[in-house]
């Protein structure tokens, strides 16, 4: 295992399940994660001193909480044979106002499309609830930052 700090050591998940992501510079404060073959820019608004290109990496990971709690909703829908048109999901967050920087709060609301009868709602919103990345915010992963040579 690779030593991050004294006595800090990066967790290596196995190599069946490890995934990758590349994030490169690209100008300001703007950089570019690679996932995959895709492209994600990520920047500051300008008044972080940034270009305000692309959404903060902040905004990505509240948009990942909100993305897979669409796509679990979404499979519940298909699943029990019904339209997902009229599907929405709003996440909003709110930082946190003393150290460390982090988010201190989210509130996520799953708008069902007109047609779930009112029967399947709850279910809905039980498997929306249980989406992966909601699922690791209450189970939080071991990380390791480590700087190579």
């Amino acid at each position: 295992m690779a030593q991050t700090t004294p006595g800090a050591v990066t967790p290596e998940p196995p190599d069946q399940v490890r995934n990758r992501i590349d994030v490169g510079y690209v100008a300001g404060e703007a950089y570019t994660a690679y996932v995959r073959g895709h492209r994600l820019l990520v920047d500051q608004p300008s008044e972080a001193g940034g270009d305000d290109t692309a959404p903060t990496p902040t905004e990505l990971f509240a948009a990942s909480l909100a993305t897979c709690v669409a796509f679990y909703a979404g499979r519940y829908l298909t699943r029990h044979g019904l339209d997902r048109t009229g599907l929405r999901v709003r996440a909003e967050f709110a930082m946190a106002t003393d150290r460390p920087a982090r988010v201190a709060a989210i509130r996520v609301a799953v708008t069902p499309p007109p047609g779930l009868p009112e029967q399947r709602r709850a279910a809905m919103l039980a498997v929306a609830s249980h989406c992966t990345v909601h699922n690791t915010l209450h189970q939080p992963p071991e990380i390791g930052i480590e700087l190579e040579p």
